[in-house]
C-alpha cells in the first residue's frame, strides 16, 4: 500500500527547519536523510538534500534545492493544541523569526504557514447554538494568537 506524504520544498536550511519541527512535536522523528547522487535540474550531484520525517502522526518528505514556487497559505500545517500552554509554546517557537497573522495563523522563518489553534475552538465553533458559535468566530477573527479564555468569554457573553 502506498504511503501518503506531504512534501515541503525548501530553498535553504531544510535541516535546521526539520530539527526545529521535530523538537516541537512529541513522537516526531527523522526517518532518513540523504543527498541526490546525480546531477539534476535543481543542482549538481550531492547538492540536493532530501529527508523523510514524521511530525506527530503526519508523514512528510522534504527537499532542499534550487527554489521553486514559494510557500503559500494554500499549503499550511495546522497544529491543534490541547490547552493554552501548548498554543503559547508552539506560537512562540514557530513565529520566532517569522511573522504572525490573524486567526491563529503564522509564517515561520522558513516560509511555512501554520495555523496554531486550540481543539476547544473547533468545539465552540461547531456548537448547535449558532449565536454562541458566531460570537466565538467573531472573537477569533480579532486575535493573532488564539486565547482560549477569551473564546470561552465570548461564548458565554462575557467581555
Amino acid at each position: 500500500m502506498a504511503i501518503i506524504r506531504q512534501q515541503l520544498w525548501f530553498a535553504q536550511e531544510m535541516e535546521e527547519a526539520l530539527t526545529c519541527y521535530i523538537a516541537l512535536f512529541p513522537g516526531s522523528k527523522l526517518e532518513w536523510h540523504s543527498t541526490l547522487p546525480a546531477d539534476s535540474p535543481s543542482g549538481p550531484a550531492g547538492s540536493v538534500k532530501m529527508a523523510a520525517f514524521i511530525l506527530g502522526d503526519q508523514r512528510y518528505l522534504a527537499f532542499e534545492a534550487h527554489p521553486m514556487d514559494p510557500f503559500t497559505h494554500r499549503f499550511a500545517i495546522a497544529a491543534e493544541c490541547d490547552d493554552q500552554a501548548e498554543v503559547d509554546r508552539l506560537w512562540a517557537a514557530l513565529s520566532e523569526g517569522g511573522k504572525t497573522e490573524p486567526c491563529g495563523w503564522l509564517q515561520d522563518r522558513w516560509g511555512i504557514s501554520w495555523q496554531v489553534v486550540p481543539k476547544r475552538l473547533g468545539e465552540l465553533i461547531r456548537s448547535d447554538d449558532r449565536a454562541r458559535a458566531q460570537r466565538v468566530a467573531e472573537a477569533m477573527l480579532k486575535m493573532g494568537k488564539i486565547d482560549i479564555a477569551a473564546l470561552e468569554a465570548a461564548a458565554n457573553h462575557q467581555g
